[in-house]
């Protein structure tokens, strides 16, 4: 699940204008932190303009590029934070829930099905092995991580659906900060598999209410 075509699709679809709030965030930041997956979705954008102005039934206007400028709130790209930091502030001062030791998290607050997510693991903690209902999007923000299938360091994405186990291990040097969707709950499996499954359904039973 987790190759070159899930990832291309996440980027067209971002360039299409078609994710909702919490992908589109996900997505704009991994153009970010990724120049390899920026200039994909640059190509994206060329192609599609391309489609566009090739269209009979639409007719551009003629503008100006002054017309498309904020000229009394203009300022320079360089001054732009990141879209994590525009929507989370400054990591260190967040309000981070401890979930187990070594493992904490803070929801975004934004109106949208996908549930956006920062996962903060300290050096060595690991996450036991599991999969889940729906597609889980992670994209690490700092430091590294690695499970069954790789290595991911700032700017990687991995996006596993399912079908995929794995048992995400943080960097012994500097731990990871990582930005992540969860479109369904996490499923566990091993020896404390059926415990945690029954406290993650109880934990999703009490948000609905």
């Amino acid at each position: 699940m987790n190759g070159t075509a899930v990832k291309n699709q996440l980027i067209f679809d971002f360039a299409s204008g078609i994710l909702g709030p919490a992908k589109s965030l996900f997505a704009s930041t991994y153009l970010q932190l990724n120049s390899n997956a920026s200039r994909i979705s640059s190509t994206f954008e060329k192609m599609m303009g391309e489609n566009l102005m090739d269209n009979e039934n639409i007719h551009p206007k003629n503008l100006k590029y002054t017309d498309c400028m904020n000229i009394e709130n203009g300022r320079s790209t360089s001054s732009i934070k990141d879209p994590v930091t525009c929507l989370f502030g400054n990591l260190n001062n967040l309000n981070w829930k401890q979930v187990y030791k070594g493992f904490k998290e803070y929801t975004a607050s934004i109106d949208d099905k996908d549930e956006l997510k920062l996962i903060k693991m300290d050096p060595g903690v690991s996450v036991p092995l599991h999969s889940h209902g729906g597609k889980e999007y992670i994209l690490v923000l700092e430091g590294s991580f690695r499970d069954e299938h790789g290595y991911y360091s700032k700017g990687d994405i991995q996006i596993n659906d399912q079908k995929v186990k794995h048992t995400p291990i943080a960097s012994k040097d500097t731990g990871c900060v990582c930005l992540s969707i969860t479109e369904k709950d996490v499923i566990f499996f091993g020896k404390y598999g059926s415990f945690l499954n029954l406290f993650t359904f109880i934990k999703s039973f009490f948000k609905q209410i």
